[in-house]
């Protein structure tokens, strides 16, 4: 499904993409990307040179019939792995699964501001990117999404083809560089600078503040 699902979504929506070559061709990489929509995580593994792994919220793993085989087969298609996001373990657990992606010398995606963006600001980045880079030791690859948010707006019942653009910057390598600093201070400073890269890419306004998931 791998082979199909990418090739075709590029073919639907046709998006602008810049710096693929900053993407190591091989070796355990992290992309971590601002969040708009819940599209991100179709768009990015899409056109990037290589496959990406997103974990995604496991209710699309559990449906049944007909619609929900062709939903698993769509998402497990784009290399996605389930997750329960309302079980604080599994959230946790999440944090292993990653690393193990990473340790077999895979590409990983993650939107350090932790849930979409509702008003476009770019939000203050938790530091579990930081946590997976210098536990790994991998680099992290700075991403830019713009135009997901209008693929399917609030109150619209199907996506539509705009205008999407998705740039990779240049990777960030931490080796070495937090040596004697305090672990809390090093994961800080690393997604501070990450997030900073995505700024630059994107030219959000920043939020300052943490993003929050919405009470239900």
């Amino acid at each position: 499904m791998y082979t199909v699902v990418p090739p075709l979504a590029r073919a639907v929506w046709r998006p602008t993409v810049r710096g693929k070559e900053n993407v190591p061709a091989t070796g355990g990489v992290i992309l971590a990307s601002n969040h708009l929509s819940f599209v991100d995580s179709v768009v990015i593994p899409c056109v990037a040179p290589r496959k990406v792994v997103f974990l995604a919220k496991s209710d699309y793993f559990e449906g049944t019939g007909l619609k929900g085989a062709a939903q698993r087969a769509w998402f497990e298609g784009l290399g996605m792995l389930p997750v329960d996001r309302d079980d604080s373990r599994a959230a946790l657990a999440s944090l292993d699964t990653a690393l193990e992606v990473l340790g077999r010398g895979e590409a990983f995606g993650i939107y350090p501001e932790g849930t979409r963006s509702r008003d476009g600001r770019l939000y203050r980045g938790r530091t579990g990117v930081a946590h997976l880079a210098l536990t790994a030791g991998v680099p992290v690859v700075p991403v830019g999404l713009t135009g997901t948010q209008d693929v399917q707006p609030v109150g619209s019942s199907r996506p539509r083809v705009v205008p999407i653009t998705v740039e990779f910057g240049e990777p960030i390598d931490f080796t070495g560089r937090f040596e004697g600093v305090p672990s809390g201070r090093a994961r800080r400073d690393a997604t501070d600078e990450v997030m900073a890269a995505i700024q630059r890419i994107t030219g959000q306004v920043e939020a300052g503040i943490y993003n929050e998931r919405p009470i239900d």
